[in-house]
């Protein structure tokens, strides 16, 4: 696996052996990036169930100004470190060993990208309900084709959707503002 385009282009990710993690393909990732380009420039970027950290680090390697990681496996989150540090990425990324579920409401990101193992299907609806009540503007969600999401979670309505073989990522758009917290502007 490796980097496509961008600060990192060609540069190879470690992976973990067995089937503990599903890498995001290559050519899902391509295509994936060329829809986000125009809205990748300075923002925060979280990749949830990171993984080795293929998307995260892609997004930042094509403009994100820093990511946030969320990956509880104890093997994939050394690789998604050793990742980061091959790519001397430190300041511009942290890793959360928290449920994604759990960190996802209290994000601090623009994009996040959701990639929770297919057996998991309670994980997306569970995600997908902590990111309504989040700020994210623009959720991606990577699924199988056999999994079939709702049009919308709360103000986050599915927009688009990009698929390749079993791989579909379903693009959630944030349709109005969420309310601002007291003292804050909206």
């Amino acid at each position: 696996m490796r980097i496509i385009a961008g600060e990192f282009k060609s540069r190879r990710l470690k992976s973990i052996p067995g089937l503990d993690t599903r890498p995001t393909p290559d050519r899902l990732r391509e295509s994936l990036f060329s829809a986000l380009q125009p809205e990748l420039d300075g923002v925060v970027f979280a990749d949830l169930y990171a993984g080795t950290g293929s998307v995260g680090l892609e997004a930042l390697s094509r403009g994100a100004s820093s990511v946030i990681f969320a990956e509880r496996h104890a093997k994939a989150a050394k690789a998604l470190r050793e990742n980061i540090a091959s790519f001397s990425a430190e300041t511009r990324t942290r890793v959360l060993l928290e449920p994604a579920s759990r960190v996802a409401v209290h994000l601090d990101a623009r994009i996040v990208f959701l990639d929770p193992p297919y057996g998991l299907s309670g994980e997306y609806e569970a995600c997908l309900d902590a990111l309504a009540e989040g700020r994210a503007e623009l959720v991606l969600v990577q699924h199988s084709s056999r999994l079939k999401l709702p049009a919308s979670y709360g103000t986050l309505e599915r927009c688009r959707v990009l698929k390749q073989g079993d791989n579909v990522v379903s693009f959630y758009r944030r349709t109005r503002s969420v309310a601002a917290a007291p003292g804050e502007a909206p």
